[in-house]
């Protein structure tokens, strides 16, 4: 029988101890656990044959009790596999640093990574050193929960006290957690500290920085790093041409995308799926579907399968263009070439019909998810709430709603955002204020949003002084109004003829920080026209073009208008063109 050594600390360093008896290691030992192991199915399974184990004399292996744990792990029954740890320790039968791994993943994947650290003190007692892959599992645990602080903490730790040395996968692990979280900059500034380090970053961790400067816009230094990285002579594979491609399609940068797919190809990189989803992605985004198609086309050429996401990019190119019958027969074919839709393809659809008023057929796909085996989710059931509402079926929409709630999902923000402004669009105001003050008594997440749909359907329904206390009571709730809390508001003051106080709430905003946007200028030099103050009305205008706004369709109507009544405005007015700018 052959006793596998177990690396223990003493004062004199690292010495090498025999495990205890019954954690002998042999073959004919594993060989015997082995069947029973790949025959686990269930977490009955799992359990009976675990208390088999415990009640053999000798025990198994740790490596056998170690199988078994991780063949739970893979079924996801994460407390289970604790509380089986924990029955280990009480009952004293042999671990390793193996099983303690396990039990601190599991903390982690059930965002416990406190608890995952308290599994460091059985290492100690029991002698069994640290190595990488524990502090690798309690960093992803950390990047997992959003504890950024306390990852970056600990890894700086281990770093500075010498208590473990990164390898690639460590790095990986950070680089991938900050760049996830939106901190670009930190990502960056930890490959320039690898790089004097003894580990040098690979294609993966530049990977992991030349996307995350992709998703941040930050296209020029992702394409520099890409050729620095050329110049080092570290390969690059179809990831980093993925992000970089992404990135440029974003731009708009079509001929740069053509050049990057060439130079792919010349290295003998070959675009996968989904290179050629991102591109028809970024073509659809464009109102470029037939386009789109035609990449779609090409990838059957080139033998690339299609897939799900392939599918719904385009199905929402079209959604977007509120050409339904084209989405609706793509979603057939993908069907009858055995592509499962997703959640996203009913959600893409129902959608889709939802903004060109066919409610009908957006419910009857919503019926056929659960027919084929998928559960709606919250967003699905937003969407065809507002869709509801948009049609003025209010009495279905809270029957719809009280459904939602019967299957246990949860309102979120959105939805409360549905239900308010939904109630004001169909003229039910004491409904939609029984609403608000519910939530309010119920502490309930209310953002600004919510308080701008609140004060604009307060405004819409006659209530604007109403919708003004609302306005002045956000400063002692912490919250700040945004350009279209401001917007709301001036348009109230415009309508009710108040255009001296609309002018000093527009220089307000801009007091606080908050800049007028094009919709903003508009509305207030409408409220000027539509009173005849044609001086203030130029004043207004002058703004707008130092701004670089441009007036909208009403605008120009009401323009036309007053022209016709003063032709002398024509040469009065410093720009005169229809414009659609933020």
């Amino acid at each position: 029988m052959t006793r596998i050594p177990l690396l223990r600390y003493s004062s004199n360093g690292i010495s090498i101890a025999i495990p205890r008896s019954g954690s002998a290691f042999t073959i004919r030992d594993y060989s015997s656990y082995r069947s029973n192991i790949e025959n686990v199915k269930c977490l009955d399974d799992a359990m009976s044959l675990f208390h088999r184990m415990v009640s053999t004399q000798p025990l198994p292996s740790v490596f056998s009790f170690s199988k078994l744990l991780k063949t739970m792990v893979n079924m996801k029954h994460y407390s289970s596999v604790l509380s089986l740890f924990r029955q280990m320790l009480k009952s004293n039968i042999p671990i390793s640093d193996s099983i303690l791994n396990i039990a601190i993943n599991n903390y982690c994947l059930m965002h416990c990574s406190d608890c995952g650290f308290s599994v460091l003190a059985i290492y100690l007692k029991n002698g069994i050193p640290f190595d990488v892959i524990t502090f690798n599992t309690l960093l992803r645990g950390l990047f997992a929960e959003n504890k950024i602080k306390d990852a970056v903490n600990l890894f700086k730790k281990l770093v500075r006290e010498n208590i473990c040395e990164p390898d690639e996968v460590m790095y990986l692990t950070v680089m991938n957690g900050l760049s996830k979280r939106g901190h670009t900059k930190k990502t960056f500034n930890l490959l320039r500290v690898m790089e004097q380090g003894s580990i040098k970053p690979d294609t993966r961790i530049y990977s992991v920085v030349i996307d995350a400067l992709c998703k941040d816009r930050m296209l020029d230094a992702a394409i520099s790093l890409f050729e620095e990285m050329k110049k080092k002579g570290i390969p690059q594979d179809v990831i980093i041409y993925n992000s970089l491609i992404d990135g440029l399609c974003k731009f708009g940068q079509w001929e740069k995308v053509r050049t990057l797919f060439f130079e792919m190809v010349n290295l003998n990189i070959y675009p996968n799926v989904c290179t050629f989803n991102i591109v028809t992605d970024g073509l659809c985004k464009e109102g470029k579907v037939e386009d789109a198609e035609k990449v779609m086309r090409h990838m059957t050429r080139k033998g690339v399968e299609h897939d799900v996401v392939t599918y719904n990019v385009i199905i929402d190119g079209y959604c977007l263009r509120g050409q339904m019958d084209r989405a609706m027969s793509l979603f057939v074919s993908m069907v009858d070439k055995s592509i499962k839709p997703d959640i996203f393809s009913y959600n893409i659809l129902i959608n889709g019909y939802c903004k060109v008023k066919k409610l009908d057929e957006a419910m009857h796909l919503f019926h056929d998810i659960s027919r084929n085996g998928l559960k709606p989710s919250i967003v699905t059931y937003n969407t065809i709430l507002q869709g509801l509402f948009e049609v003025g079926r209010v009495d279905f929409a809270q029957k719809f709603f009280a459904e939602m709630l019967s299957i246990g999902l949860k309102p979120d923000l959105c939805t409360n955002r549905i239900l308010l402004r939904g109630y004001f669009q169909n003229g039910l105001v004491e409904k939609a204020m029984s609403l608000f003050h519910e939530l309010e008594q119920k502490r309930e997440d209310i953002d600004i949003e919510l308080y701008n749909v609140l004060i604009g359907g307060l405004c819409k329904n006659g209530n604007f002084v109403k919708a003004l206390a609302f306005f002045e009571k956000l400063s002692l709730i912490g919250l700040f109004p945004n350009v279209f809390t401001y917007t709301i508001i001036i348009t109230g003051f415009c309508l009710e003829g108040l255009l001296d106080e609309a002018k000093d709430m527009l220089r307000k905003m801009e007091e606080n920080g908050c800049s007028p946007n094009n919709v903003t200028y508009n509305i207030i030099v409408q409220g000027f026209l539509k009173f005849g103050k044609t001086s203030e009305m130029i004043t207004f205008s002058k703004e707008m073009t130092g701004r670089c706004f441009s007036f909208d369709a009403s605008t120009v109507e009401l323009l036309i208008d007053a022209i016709a009544k003063d032709p002398s405005l024509l040469n009065m007015i410093p720009q005169f063109h229809l414009g659609n700018k933020n």
